[in-house]
């Protein structure tokens, strides 16, 4: 049986004996859980059914494709019940932490992830999209994009004409905005063509930045 992603177990023996878990712990006829007593019985067939359905499917006199198959049958109802109850009963009120240690689920994660400060540094590399149009993709010169500080990036530029002085470092640049996409598109003013942008990258996470990354340029088409 396939590693699963969510809370229920890898392999059916783990699932068997969960689900039998929750039997003790929903009390005679679901009593202790506000389970209708028809639902609860009839997770107890499913249970039985599901544990001489694998009972068979492991034993070398009785285990045969179809009795596999049967296995698997028996263990996909019995899942799907798991989760109907899990969602339908368990969760309504809110489980508190002693209730998921009880039925064998993983307690809530309430602690924020802390990512830190992004220390990562970025540029852009432009290409044409349109007329007044420039694509820009976020390069790394440092760091990597898996690091979990960086969460988006600021994008500061200005526009230049010939014969203006362009700006000499990242801290003269006068426009920004804010994106998350590693490639997006900057529309300039029809006035714009034929002059220079000067672009700088800062990540920023949560109102912290990291540090600037080299100056670009490129003709605005």
């Amino acid at each position: 049986m396939s590693q699963r992603s969510d809370w229920l177990p890898a392999n059916r023996e783990s699932i068997l004996e969960m689900a039998r878990n929750w039997q003790s712990v929903a009390g005679t006829g679901g009593s202790a859980w506000g389970i209708p007593p028809s639902v609860m019985q009839n997770f107890d067939s499913l249970i039985q059914a599901a544990a001489n359905a694998l009972a068979a499917a492991q034993n070398e006199t009785t285990r045969t494709p179809v009795a596999t198959a049967q296995c698997k049958e028996a263990f996909d109802t019995l899942i799907t019940a798991m989760r109907d109850m899990k969602r339908r009963y368990f969760l309504s009120p809110p489980l508190l932490d002693s209730d998921y240690i009880s039925l064998g689920l993983k307690p809530r994660d309430t602690t924020p992830t802390q990512s830190g400060a992004p220390t990562a540094q970025v540029t852009i590399e432009t290409y044409l999209v349109g007329r007044h149009e420039l694509g820009v993709r976020i390069i790394y010169v440092t760091g990597s994009a898996a690091d979990p500080a960086n969460k988006g990036f600021r994008i500061w530029y200005s526009v230049v004409a010939q014969g203006e002085t362009p700006p000499s470092n990242p801290d003269d640049l006068r426009k920004s905005f804010y994106t998350k996409r590693k490639k997006d598109v900057i529309e300039f003013g029809f006035g714009d063509s034929g002059k220079t942008a000067y672009f700088a990258v800062q990540i920023e996470n949560e109102g912290k930045k990291g540090p600037w990354g080299p100056m670009v340029q490129a003709l605005i088409p």
